[in-house]
């Protein structure tokens, strides 16, 4: 089968997500089980250095038009990775920007325009360059490839048998913008409905994406029932509520050639559930790291690497952060994002100095060293599609402490002392207090080195590789395939 991927991000050329992480790794498992893909990216200042020095150009000109004027691109060919064949949009004029959609986390004032023409020249391109059985486009920065291809392209015999799915990686971000977008765009107005693409009086790209998608993934099964509710579904509950027979929620996978604490190439030494020995090599190299230097073996070591923002619980953890400090704990944190969360950790570290260390921004080296090193991982998240960083932690023997929502649910099985099974600690609600008892639980199991252990290795033990969800996606593929034949 013929797949092309369209989004705004991929490791390794550009990252601020999970997004990223999915749109690298999934398209090499689907080559694996024998179908071709191809990913669609925009060409960005931070992507250029990354491709070779005369890149070729596949297509050299296609023109984009919109309502006063036209823009020209060129597409970019980014060659072959593990099977994957790669092209980047390149709009100087749009894309060529110190960051992908906004600076300081904003947002660029022409992000409609931006996007949207990297949906109109993904469409354009792929009559050049080869029209697949099936787009799969993520977020709304994709999203309205879809609305696109039933509207603009309706009557386009190149993709009379081309279906589409959504990937909806966060609803939270849907890409809201003024009614004249629509014109602006050269949509026909009549899509700007309450039942189209109209969303409160905005142009909404992401559910534009939802209306005419042939079907829609997310990232785990438990965030694919929570999307539909008023609680996690950010207002569009009811448009997903009714296209709920055509969602599937397919838990992210891990790429294990990169996390891995056998062979991660980032650890001061290696490990496995049979030989635990590098983990405490791996855990004096972070504290190392941090400056903590007084931490005793029997102080646990929390922690978290995470964008700091209020999705991620950080409100709750900065009300008992005192009292965590009467604990016997030490706490080591890599992320960036909320000024009033970047100014909180960095005011719990300026006055715990031997028991909290904060590094403000990212380190993908230092990210695999807190992995390793700690013996807790922290992720109490007010709602997480799908989660990486647990999953990530159960390969390395860290024991994760979550909220029970999203991927993090459906991931974290509770540790059950007397039976001996369960891989992490959760809790429920949004009290900090429930916060503070679980982090408590993990900390009475930690006093236990026979206990600890074999919850370690329970955690090591679950594989989350990306074959068994390529395969689901597979076959969302096939039946989208199937309608449109």
């Amino acid at each position: 089968m013929q797949i092309v991927f369209a989004a705004s991000e991929c490791v390794p050329f550009a990252k601020t997500g999970g997004l990223a992480d999915v749109v690298g790794a999934l398209p090499r498992e689907l080559v694996k089980l024998g179908h071709n893909v191809t990913v669609y990216l925009p060409l960005y200042s931070r992507v250029r250095p990354l491709l070779e020095s005369e890149p070729r150009n596949a297509v050299r000109s296609i023109t984009i038009p919109f309502r006063y004027y036209n823009r020209f691109v060129a597409v970019v060919d980014g060659g072959m990775r593990e099977g994957v064949q790669f092209y980047f949009v390149d709009c100087p004029e749009l894309f060529d920007r110190p960051e992908l959609y906004g600076p300081s986390g904003g947002e660029y004032s022409d992000n409609a325009e931006r996007f949207g023409l990297f949906c109109r020249a993904v469409l354009e391109a792929t009559k050049l360059l080869g029209v697949p059985d099936v787009f799969h486009v993520h977020d709304w920065q994709a999203a309205l490839i879809p609305v696109y291809l039933r509207t603009v392209y309706a009557a386009d015999p190149a993709f009379h048998r081309s279906g589409v799915v959504l990937g909806i990686h966060n609803a939270a971000y849907q890409g809201k913008f003024p009614p004249q977008t629509t014109e602006q765009l050269l949509f026909p107005w009549d899509i700007f409905t309450m039942d189209e693409v109209e969303q409160y009086d905005r142009f909404n790209f992401l559910k534009g994406g939802i209306v005419f998608s042939d079907m829609l993934t997310t990232v785990s099964r438990r965030y694919a029932e929570e999307i539909q509710t008023p609680e996690f579904g950010e207002q569009l509950e009811g448009v997903l509520h009714k296209r709920a027979a055509d969602l599937r929620g397919i838990l992210n996978g891990v790429d294990y050639a990169h996390w891995d604490p056998a062979i991660d190439r980032n650890l001061a030494a290696h490990y496995t559930p049979d030989n635990l020995e590098g983990k405490k090599v791996c855990r004096a190299d972070l504290l190392h790291a941090f400056g903590l230097k007084e931490v005793e073996e029997s102080t646990p070591v929390i922690g978290i690497v995470s964008r700091f923002a209020t999705q991620k619980g950080f409100d709750m953890l900065s009300l008992i952060a005192e009292d965590l400090m009467h604990r016997n704990v030490a706490v080591t944190v890599l992320g960036s994002g909320e000024p009033i969360y970047e100014n909180f950790f960095r005011d719990w570290a300026f006055r715990h100095p031997a028991n909290v260390a904060v590094r403000v921004g990212y380190d993908d080296a230092l990210s695999h060293k807190i992995e390793a090193g700690a013996d807790i991982f922290l992720m109490p998240s007010r709602y997480e599609p799908s989660g990486l960083n647990q999953m990530y932690s159960l390969k390395y023997g860290t024991v994760p402490v979550v909220r029970a929502t999203g991927g993090l649910e459906d991931t974290i099985e509770e540790w059950d002392a007397a039976k001996e099974t369960g891989t992490g600690f959760k809790f429920h609600g949004f009290d900090p207090r429930d916060l503070l008892a679980a982090i408590d639980r993990a900390l009475t199991a930690f006093k236990d080195k026979e206990d600890w252990t074999r919850l370690m290795r329970n955690g090591m033990a679950r594989n989350y590789a990306w074959a068994v969800p390529a395969r689901e996606y597979a076959e969302v593929y096939e039946k989208v395939a199937r309608k449109r034949a």
